[in-house]
C-alpha cells in the first residue's frame, strides 16, 4: 500500500509545541509499571506477541473481513509507557500540522511578530511540558493502540514508512490491569488483542480511512483556528468550571453531567460541532465494532472470558476523584460512551442486514454512519439500502 506522506512540518508550525520535550516530560511523569524481572518482561512480550498473532484469524472469523486473512499492512510493537508516549507525539505532530501552522500564522500577524521569536520559542517550551503531563497520565491507562498515521510523521522509520501503520501493545498496563482483576493473564491479553486487532484490520480493510480522518480532523482544526480568540476564552471558562466542580461535594446519589466541563463543551460554533459530530461518529464506528469483535467469542476461545468481562466493566467504579476530574476535563468519560453507542449501532445492523450488509461501512467513506446514525441504526440500513 502506497502513502503519500505529507511534507515535513514548517518552522512556523514546529514553533508552536516542543514535541521532543513533551516525549521528554511524558517519560519522566509517567508512574513506575510493576516490578518485574529481566526473564518475566521478555516472557510477557514473547506472550504478548502470541497472542496478538492468535487473535487474527478470531477476528476475521467474526469480523469476515478479508483483510484479516493476511494481515501484513503494518507493525506490531510490544512498548513500555515512555515508548508510548513518544510513539503519540509522533501521531499529534502529523494530526495537529495544519492547525498548527494556520494558528502560528495567525498569531504571528496578530503580535506582529516572526513565529520563530523568543516568545514563540517559550510558548512552544509550555506547551511541550503541558501536552508531556497529560501523555504521562494517559501512558498508565492505554492498554493498547492502533496508530493509523504513524507512516506520515516526519521523524517515522523506514519500516514504519513503508507500513500501513502500527499497533502497540502497552505492556507495563497490560499486566497492571490482569493483576488488578486476578484474571487469567494469557486469557486477558487474547482478549485485549482482539480489539486492538480489529483495528488493525478496519484500516488494512479500508485504506482511505486514515486520510479521510486526517481531512476531518484538519477541518475541525481550521474552524477552531479561525476562532481562537473566542476559544482561548471558553477554555478558560471551562477550566474554572472544572475547577468549582471538583471543589464542590457531590450530593449522595448525583454525578456529575456526562460530557460537561470537558474540553468538547468549548465548541461553539455550528461547524465545529457539525464537524465534531462527523468524528464523533467515525470513532464511536471503530470502538463499537472492536468491541463487538472482542465480545464475540466465547470460552471455546477465551475459557475466562465471562469473568474478564465481568471484573474489566467494574473497573471504573473505583477511580478516584483526581483520576476522574482528569478523565473530565480529557473527555475520555466521553470515549467511553463512543464504545457502547457504536456496538449498539453495529449489533443493530448487524441484527437486520448480517455482517456482510454491515461490511459496507468499509467500502467508501460515503457509506461511514453520521452521529444521528450512530444512534439510530435503521436510518444507515435505509440509506445504504440494504
Amino acid at each position: 500500500m502506497s502513502l503519500q506522506k505529507r511534507p515535513a512540518a514548517a518552522p512556523a508550525a514546529k514553533s508552536l509545541v516542543n514535541w521532543e520535550l513533551a516525549a521528554k516530560t511524558a517519560a519522566a511523569l509517567a508512574p513506575a509499571g510493576p516490578d518485574l524481572s529481566g526473564s518475566d518482561i521478555s516472557s510477557a512480550v514473547d506472550n504478548l506477541r502470541r497472542m496478538a498473532d492468535k487473535s487474527v484469524p478470531h477476528v476475521h472469523e467474526i469480523s469476515q473481513l478479508e483483510a484479516a486473512r493476511d494481515l501484513r499492512d503494518s507493525e506490531v510493537l510490544v512498548v513500555d509507557r515512555a515508548s508510548w508516549a513518544r510513539a503519540n507525539t509522533q501521531s499529534f505532530s502529523v494530526m495537529l500540522d495544519p492547525g498548527l501552522r494556520a494558528l502560528a500564522a495567525k498569531a504571528a500577524e496578530s503580535a506582529g511578530k516572526a513565529p520563530g521569536s523568543s516568545g514563540a520559542a517559550v510558548s512552544a517550551t509550555v506547551t511541550g511540558a503541558q501536552l508531556g503531563g497529560a501523555l504521562a497520565f494517559l501512558s498508565s491507562k492505554v492498554l493498547g493502540q492502533y496508530d493509523p498515521f504513524a507512516a506520515l510523521a516526519p521523524t517515522a522509520s523506514a519500516k514504519a514508512q513503508a507500513s500501513g501503520g502500527r499497533l502497540l501493545l502497552v505492556a507495563p498496563n497490560i499486566i497492571t490491569v490482569e493483576r488488578e482483576l486476578k484474571v487469567d493473564p494469557s486469557d486477558f491479553r487474547l482478549w485485549v488483542c482482539l480489539h486492538e486487532q480489529t483495528h488493525r484490520v478496519q484500516f488494512a480493510a479500508a485504506p482511505w480511512l486514515r486520510h479521510h480522518m486526517l481531512g476531518e480532523i484538519e477541518k475541525l482544526g481550521t474552524l477552531l483556528v479561525g476562532d481562537s480568540e473566542n476559544f482561548g476564552e471558553r477554555l478558560l471558562q471551562s477550566a474554572k468550571e472544572l475547577g468549582s466542580k471538583r471543589n464542590r461535594p457531590a450530593e449522595a446519589g448525583t454525578a456529575v453531567e456526562p460530557g460537561r466541563g470537558s474540553v468538547l463543551d468549548l465548541l461553539q460554533n455550528p461547524e465545529q460541532k457539525a464537524s465534531l459530530s462527523q468524528l464523533t461518529a467515525v470513532m464511536s464506528l471503530l470502538e463499537g465494532h472492536a468491541n463487538v469483535v472482542m465480545d464475540g467469542v466465547d470460552a471455546s476461545v477465551v475459557p475466562t472470558v465471562r469473568t474478564i468481562r465481568q471484573r474489566f466493566n467494574n473497573r471504573g467504579k473505583e477511580r478516584g476523584a483526581i483520576e476522574k476530574f482528569i478523565r473530565n476535563l480529557m473527555g475520555l468519560d466521553a470515549k467511553m460512551r463512543q464504545y457502547s453507542d457504536g456496538a449498539r449501532f453495529v449489533r443493530q445492523v448487524v441484527a437486520i442486514a448480517g455482517m456482510d450488509g454491515f461490511n459496507n461501512v468499509w467500502t467508501r467513506a460515503e457509506n461511514l454512519p453520521t452521529e444521528s446514525e450512530i444512534h439510530d441504526a435503521r436510518l444507515w440500513v435505509e440509506r445504504m439500502g440494504l
